[in-house]
C-alpha cells in the first residue's frame, strides 16, 4: 500500500501522529532539542482530552521560536519545518490533520531530499514515491520514505498502543537527520 493510500485511511490519531513524527524527525533544523515534543506526544496518548493538544501546540510554537530566536532562515530545508509547525492545525479533527499530515509528509521526503544534494531534476520526487515509485531514491530520502510507512502502520496495527513505536521511529529518524544536517553543514559550510 502507498503511503498516499495509508494516509487517506488513517484514523484521526493516526494523522496527527503521522505529522508529529513527520515534525519530530526534522526539529533538529529548528533548533529544539529531543524533548521539545515530548508534550505533544503524550496529548495523543488514548485518555488525553483534546484541548492538551491545543495548548500544547502553543507552548511548543512557543519554544521552538525561542529556540530560533526569531530570524527567519531563507534555507529552504529549515522553512519547511517551519512550515509544518505553523501549520499544525490547533484542533484535532480529522480534517484538518489529514491535510496536515499530508504536507507534513511532502515537506519531510522534500527536506530529506534537499538534505542528500542538489535537488536538481527533483521534479515532484517526493510526490512520486508517495506514490510508490521507490526506484532511484537515495539512501536518506528512501528512509524517510520507510518510517512515514512503518509510522501510519503501526497506528493501523496498533491503535494507541502503537504509540510507542511510532516514537521510537521518529527519534531513530531524528538522529539520521541530525547526522545529515550534521555532514551538510561540514561539506557547505552551512549554520543550519
Amino acid at each position: 500500500m502507498s503511503l498516499v493510500d495509508l494516509i487517506a485511511q488513517a484514523d484521526e490519531r493516526g494523522l496527527a501522529v503521522s505529522g508529529l513524527a513527520c515534525l519530530d524527525r526534522c526539529v533538529p533544523l529548528l533548533g529544539g532539542d529531543d524533548e521539545v515534543l515530548r508534550p505533544l506526544w503524550g496529548s495523543l496518548a488514548e485518555d488525553a482530552a483534546a484541548g492538551d493538544w491545543t495548548e500544547r501546540l502553543e507552548e511548543t510554537r512557543g519554544k521552538l521560536d525561542m529556540a530560533a530566536g526569531g530570524a527567519e532562515q531563507a534555507e529552504e530545508s529549515v522553512a519547511l519545518a517551519h512550515r509544518m509547525l505553523a501549520t499544525a492545525p490547533a484542533e484535532r479533527s480529522a480534517a484538518g490533520l489529514g491535510a496536515w499530515a499530508d504536507s507534513c509528509s511532502l515537506a519531510a521526503l522534500r527536506i530529506h531530499r534537499l538534505l542528500d544534494g542538489p535537488a536538481a531534476g527533483d521534479d515532484g520526487l517526493a510526490g512520486l514515491c508517495r506514490e510508490g515509485a521507490a526506484e532511484g531514491l537515495s539512501p536518506l530520502l528512501a528512509a524517510e520514505l520507510r518510517r512515514q510507512i512503518t509510522v501510519l502502520e503501526l497506528l493501523a496495527a496498533h491503535g494507541p498502543a502503537g504509540l510507542r513505536g511510532a516514537l521510537e521511529v521518529s527519534t531513530e529518524g531524528r538522529r539520521v537527520l541530525r547526522a545529515a544536517v550534521s555532514r551538510r553543514s561540514r561539506r557547505d559550510g552551512w549554520d543550519g
